[in-house]
């Protein structure tokens, strides 16, 4: 049940549905069912961080998350993470919400809500972020996957600075994430791929032309965000897919790990859309048993302590299962 202080942190922190719409952030988008789909995700976000700045209790943040339809329900959760991070975070917090979000009901949405967590640090200053990312138990994939948390923060800062971040392509200040500083701007960057893939509704033309404006060095983790972001968020026919497939070229293996990645997501929190079962198949030529097949086999790859995180190194063991040519058919 809200509470008047609940009530003014939504009132001042939340966004309008209206100012992540499409129209309002001026992005160059068609209106057309798949982009109503697509401009649905960011909607969903704030529906899920509305009722979790309010101060609802995590049993009611379940029950009203419960009444979001599957396909959208992960993002209601990243919301929800998002906004019980920043309750955490802020002066007088200290109540665990987000761990025991994420031990609880968010369990399936790990990978969401480690993104959720990202788009908290875009608000909140950096000297708090020490603290953002809870200590889980009985979580396989914590902290390995907790690099979507800065891929998060830069999905956020290309979504609503798109002039800085996109048109001006900046480079972000690095932070010892997990120990590695040196990785941080590679994450950011695979979340701004995935911004580019919303920025631009899904026209496979305009992404393609968007990652090309970035230097070379930068691309291969852009078009990576891609690849997840067409997956699990969809927005594009098989056209569209076949197009996508063909512009990433030489990043054709960064492209299918995101598309991986996308899968392993979708399966973990038990629902698979259609329009992942036509990525898959368009952009990998794989069902979605096999891409996950191959997640499977990759995610016990050791790091070898070096500058790279283990998270990178389970995504370049992805990346070699697609250079071997094995699974590249003429697209």
């Amino acid at each position: 049940m809200s509470t008047l202080i609940g009530v003014l942190r939504k009132r001042f922190l939340a966004p309008s549905l209206a100012s992540v719409g499409f129209a309002e952030r001026g992005f160059p988008v068609t209106h057309t069912d798949a982009t109503a789909r697509l401009e649905a995700v960011p909607q969903a976000v704030v529906c899920g961080f509305e009722w979790a700045i309010e101060g609802a209790s995590l049993w009611e943040i379940e029950r009203r998350l419960a009444l979001v339809e599957p396909e959208q329900r992960g993002f209601a959760y990243e919301g929800a993470t998002m906004g019980y991070t920043i309750l955490d975070a802020l002066p007088g917090g200290g109540r665990d919400r987000t761990r025991l979000l994420l031990e609880g009901p968010a369990r399936p949405h790990i990978f969401l809500t480690y993104i959720g967590i990202g788009f908290a640090m875009a608000r909140l200053p950096r000297p708090l972020w020490r603290n953002v990312l809870p200590e889980l138990t009985g979580e396989p994939y914590h902290p390995v996957m907790s690099w979507l948390a800065v891929d998060g923060y830069g999905f956020d800062r290309a979504y609503f600075d798109t002039e800085k971040w996109v048109e001006r392509q900046a480079d972000p200040v690095p932070y010892p994430w997990d120990g590695h500083p040196e990785y941080f701007g590679r994450a950011f960057d695979q979340g701004v791929g995935r911004a580019l893939w919303f920025i631009h509704g899904g026209n496979p033309e305009a992404v393609a032309a968007a990652v090309g404006r970035f230097a070379e060095h930068r691309r291969a983790d852009l078009w990576s965000g891609v690849g997840l972001a067409s997956t699990f968020a969809g927005g594009s026919d098989q056209l569209g897919l076949t197009k996508v497939r063909k512009a990433a070229g030489e990043y054709y293996d960064q492209l299918a790990l995101g598309v991986v990645f996308a899968v392993k997501g979708r399966t973990y929190a038990g629902y698979v859309p259609a329009h992942t079962h036509l990525a898959a198949g368009v952009l990998t030529s794989l069902s979605v048993q096999a891409l996950q097949d191959i997640s499977d086999r990759t995610e016990a790859v050791d790091g070898d302590g070096g500058p790279l995180p283990r998270y990178e190194h389970w995504r370049a063991a992805i990346r070699a299962e697609f250079r071997s040519g094995r699974y590249r058919a003429v697209g």
